[in-house]
């Protein structure tokens, strides 16, 4: 069992912050750290910095935006990732949500489903270092290969997804999927959807990777850790549209997952984080005393079908949070 922090998608002071805790995790024996890309700094220059930065730790992105670069641009980005950190690079791809890619990047979100297997299938062509041809509905590809050597080592390619369609479709055409926001029952279920996937697929299941990302967060003050942690749920759920609401309404919560979208924006956050269930929270996530978040992230662990474990964080935590917590959840503890 593999076990990857994740790197703070909000808590960013510098790209040197980045890379210092790029190599505390690879100090503590950490398997991979992964930076996803929202609206902060670009996932690819960072990484650059932390693959000159470490040695031996893997890094990987977690994830790229299919719709902020064409498909031929993120397999040439995977190529030149994969030399720089002399072939520690994975490729975590993923279609991110309507909001960030209409009032973001200024991009339709169409068909994510059809979007995001074209950009695997294309990406897979570009790192081959063959001709690219491609005819599909977004993509239509021909007479273009890379003008540098392809990896020696092709990355593998790992799609993000939360329904069963988006799982199943990671479990056909990619390497390995990216887990979050998902109950213990949940991730089973998805887990299902995306062997499913791999049957449907022809693929070795025993090849490809299923990393669960678990927002943790670690302090001798067990409910100030729990409070931020909900806090961090609920603006998602509330706050960053209807994904991460349907997934929890999936799972059996639909009338907590409405209650807390409809009343985000206007009603007391304070309010709706204090009563977000503790029993959820334990099923989502990981918070509170050193002792008990151990024990929690080995019951994600424990879940068969699950390759690896990514310490995250909550949106509001502070670098001494992230350091702890790190700390704490390292490997070896």
């Amino acid at each position: 069992m593999a076990r990857d922090v994740f790197l703070p998608v909000a808590a960013q002071p510098s790209v040197d912050t980045l890379v210092e805790q790029a190599q505390t995790a690879e100090e503590l024996g950490y398997d991979r750290a992964w930076l996803p890309e929202t609206w902060g700094r670009d996932a690819v220059t960072t990484l650059t910095s932390i693959a000159h930065g470490t040695d031996e730790i893997g890094i990987g992105t977690s994830i790229m935006p299919i719709y902020s670069r064409s498909a031929a641009l993120i397999g040439q980005t995977a190529a030149t990732l994969q030399e720089v950190s002399d072939g520690r690079f994975r490729l975590g791809l993923g279609p991110s949500g309507p909001i960030v890619i209409e009032n973001w990047h200024g991009k339709d979100f169409a068909n994510p489903l059809k979007y995001t297997r074209e950009t695997v299938e294309v990406v897979k062509q570009v790192l081959s270092g063959e001709t690219v041809s491609y005819d599909g509905e977004y993509y239509d590809l021909d007479g273009f290969r890379l003008r540098c050597e392809p990896p020696e080592q092709m990355p593998q390619i790992d799609a993000a997804g939360m329904g069963p369609k988006s799982v199943e479709l990671a479990g056909r055409f990619a390497d390995g999927w990216h887990a979050l926001m998902l109950t213990k029952d949940g991730l089973r279920d998805r887990l299902e959807d995306f062997d499913h996937g791999a049957d449907l697929g022809d693929r070795d299941r025993s090849d490809q990777e299923v990393t669960v990302s678990l927002t943790c967060c670690v302090d001798e003050d067990r409910e100030r850790a729990r409070r931020l942690v909900k806090q961090h749920i609920c603006f998602y759920i509330g706050g960053m549209g209807t994904f991460y609401r349907d997934a929890l309404a999936r799972q059996g919560y639909e009338d907590l997952a409405h209650d807390i979208a409809d009343n985000w924006d206007d009603g007391d956050r304070e309010e709706i984080v204090a009563e977000f269930p503790d029993d959820l929270l334990d099923e989502l996530a990981v918070a509170g005393t050193p002792e008990e978040c151990r024990d929690r992230i080995d019951e994600f662990e424990a879940i068969d079908g699950v390759t690896s474990a990514s310490v995250s964080f909550p949106r509001a935590a502070e670098q001494a949070d992230i350091q702890r917590t790190i700390e704490t959840l390292a490997p070896d503890n």
